[in-house]
Order: C-alpha cells, then structure tokens, then sequence
C-alpha cells in the first residue's frame, strides 16, 4: 500500500579541487573502475539494485531506447566499486553544458554499507569529476536516501546551494 510523504531534495556543490575532504580506505579488495559500454541490463540492475531500498523509481519504466538514449548521451559515464570482485556500489557522471559535472546517481549495494565505502566512492567520483576538466562537481541529495548520505557529502566538503520540498508517493 502506498502513502503519501513529504519530501526534501538538497543541492550540493564543490566549487574547487581544494574543497574536496578526501577519505579513502586502504584496502586492496577496493576497485573503482570506468565501465567503457555500459549495457542497458547492467544500468537497470545499479539502479535497481542500489536504489531500490530509497525509492529510486523514476527510471522504472522508462523503455529500452531510453535507457540506451541514457547510456549514449555524450558526456555520460559510469564506474563500478567492487569489493573482492563483488558489485558493492557505482556512480554516473554526467557533464553540464555550462561544464560542471553532476554526480547523477552514487549508491552503495546494502551488504557493503556501513565500512567506509561510501566515503572512499565519493572521493573517487569528485577527483574523477574534477580529472575530466569539471568546472564544478554537484549532485543532490533528499531525505529518502540513506541517513548517512548528507552527512558524508557535507564531510567530503560539499555545500548547499539550494533545496526544495515535494510531495510524492511511496510503496
């Protein structure tokens, strides 16, 4: 049965390199790696896969064109984080005409929660952002995700430039 919620969406940004708080974890089970073509199985399985636990629905039904339309835009990339070769989260990077780089989607599959991981991805994701020529790294946030997310964001050096509120509807 569905209800209804209210909903907060904030924007985070990093304006310079230097912003960045980095935390990595030296471990060396950790990979982070460019996926060069990614599939459209492969991006439904993330999106479900991560955030299905927080009400990632948005691309549910999107068809398969879109989802490839998605995938081959230009300026579009994902990278995997794997832990002992096993899938334990990913991030999509997609670059702004006015060229800031957003962090589209970043998520942790729930078995590799709570280690660090997050913080070591996110790192990852912002210098990678910043290694491809971004003139800003964004992304946002909203009270459906995990607890931990803004918190980490704000620890990584992130600051808000804007939130709004909505109303939606969840399972």
């Amino acid at each position: 049965m569905s209800r209804t919620v209210e909903v907060v969406r904030t924007y985070l940004e990093l304006r310079t390199p230097d912003q960045l708080r980095p935390a990595r974890l030296d471990d060396p089970l950790i990979r982070v790696a460019r996926v060069p073509v990614p599939s459209v199985p492969l991006m439904q399985r993330l999106y479900r896969e991560v955030g299905g636990p927080y009400h990632w629905v948005d691309r549910w039904e999107w068809t398969t064109g879109q989802w490839q339309d998605w995938v081959g835009q230009l300026g579009y990339g994902v990278w995997i984080l794997t832990y002992d070769g096993e899938l334990a989260g990913f991030f999509e990077l997609t670059n702004g005409e006015d060229g800031s780089v957003e962090i589209a989607l970043f998520g942790l599959v729930k078995a590799f929660q709570g280690r660090g991981l997050g913080k070591h991805l996110l790192t990852s994701a912002v210098e990678i952002a910043w290694a491809i020529g971004a003139s800003r790294v964004w992304l946002h946030t909203c009270t459906l995700d995990d607890p931990a997310a803004l918190p980490n964001y704000l620890a990584r050096g992130f600051t808000e430039f804007g939130r709004e509120t909505y109303v939606t509807e969840i399972d």
